[in-house]
């Protein structure tokens, strides 16, 4: 069922789970059907994340349609959420399309700019029922495919001063964690959410949880993190058990036995995922 993911990220955060966030590759059915046929076998909330860039195929408008359908079609929370809306428009767009939950990103702006452009949002979102995620520490990614070392670090005190200048519903928080694929081991400063929690209880997010560690990503969510994002590792999984299907599968041509076989193998590594967020059982 769709659903604003607020009052249940509020929950997960004084419960002490996340709620996965699966990048859909711009509406991929496949990847929606996995996402929504894993949430509902977990009974877990789940999020269905687009990207305006991986859209551009497909269309903004096509991702919202297939995310509601599939949606409608499991009676467990899903909502459908902007990531990383780049400015007022594309935040207005999402809106009108009928987006349950959206993202503004100024963290590549100075505090006040951010600020500015999160209560721009705000203002607006208020009136849609939707709920406005923030990001303050700007997360470095991939750079023409290779993987790039993070060395973002949001700084507690800079925190404080955003959100005494805006207050959105959740915040996304650098601590040098990246999109992307890692070099080596990524360098996550925990302490960071440690001292944001002692003068805030808004829920918290994590993106680039593709290659952390799961006792890393399980630490984060005592520390309050409510929303754990996950886009790389399951664009490379569906890729992978679609290779895997051209090999095994006497499929004769038809593409939606390919399709039907990845999608299927994609529920499993998205149950991995929602056991890891502590999810699981909560709805």
């Amino acid at each position: 069922m769709l659903t604003n993911n607020l009052e249940m990220l509020k929950k997960a955060a004084k419960e002490g789970f996340a709620i996965p966030a699966i990048n859909t590759q711009g509406g991929q059915y496949d990847i929606i059907r996995a996402c929504t046929k894993a949430a509902q076998e977990m009974r877990s909330p789940i999020i269905l994340a687009h990207y305006v860039s991986t859209g551009a195929y497909s269309g903004n408008d096509w991702f919202v349609e297939n995310a509601k359908w599939c949606a409608s079609k499991v009676d467990v929370p899903v909502s459908i959420h902007l990531d990383h809306g780049d400015g007022f428009p594309i935040c207005m767009e999402a809106l009108r399309l009928g987006f349950t939950s959206i993202m503004i990103d100024g963290s590549t702006k100075p505090i006040e700019e951010n600020a500015k452009m999160t209560n721009d949002v705000l203002k607006v979102a208020k009136y849609f029922n939707v709920p406005v995620e923030a990001e303050i520490g700007e997360l470095l990614r991939l750079d023409n495919g290779v993987p790039m070392e993070n060395k973002n670090i949001a700084n507690p005190d800079e925190v404080r001063e955003f959100l005494s200048l805006c207050k959105p519903d959740t915040l996304a928080i650098g601590i040098g964690n990246a999109h992307g694929y890692y070099r080596g081991t990524p360098d996550i400063h925990l302490e960071i959410l440690e001292a944001v929690r002692k003068f805030t209880d808004i829920p918290l997010v994590l993106h680039g949880c593709t290659g952390m560690a799961d006792s890393i990503v399980k630490e984060a969510i005592k520390l309050g993190v409510a929303k754990i994002n996950f886009g790389t590792e399951i664009r490379y999984k569906y890729v992978e058990h679609y290779k895997e299907a051209l090999e095994k599968l006497d499929y004769q041509g038809h593409s939606w036995k390919l399709s039907q076989y990845a999608s299927d193998a994609l529920t499993e590594d998205v149950k991995k995922i929602i056991e890891l967020s502590g999810s699981a059982g909560t709805v």
